[in-house]
């Protein structure tokens, strides 16, 4: 009976019930008043399912990369303070490059 959030994500609300009713948690009490975002809130409370999906980053150094970035973010700063645009916009570009990256990367 190991359901996963996703599993339970695509379930009606009758089937969270069943499930809910096959469970004595102090959390799904009154799972029968419950509408489907609650009770599946609920049925995750009491099973430790972890409501929240997990990224991984495939493919790249995601700490290499994110070092890059502040580095940049300080050079930024820098040059901000010495208005100077045309590097301002060029480390602007290259920020968000490798924040693209990162993202593509994602699974």
């Amino acid at each position: 009976m190991s359901h996963t959030y996703e599993e339970l994500k695509h379930m009606t609300v009758a089937q969270l019930r069943d499930i809910a009713k096959e469970i004595e948690h102090e959390a799904v009490q009154g799972y029968t008043q419950l509408n489907k975002e609650h009770l599946l809130k609920a049925i995750c409370t009491a099973l430790n399912i972890d409501m929240h999906v997990h990224h991984e980053v495939v493919g790249v150094d995601k700490f290499k990369i994110k070092k890059k970035i502040r580095a940049l973010k300080k050079e930024r700063d820098k040059a901000l303070a010495a208005h100077d645009h045309a590097e301002l916009k060029k480390i602007r570009k290259e920020i968000k490059s490798q924040k693209n990256q990162l993202r593509r990367a994602l699974i």
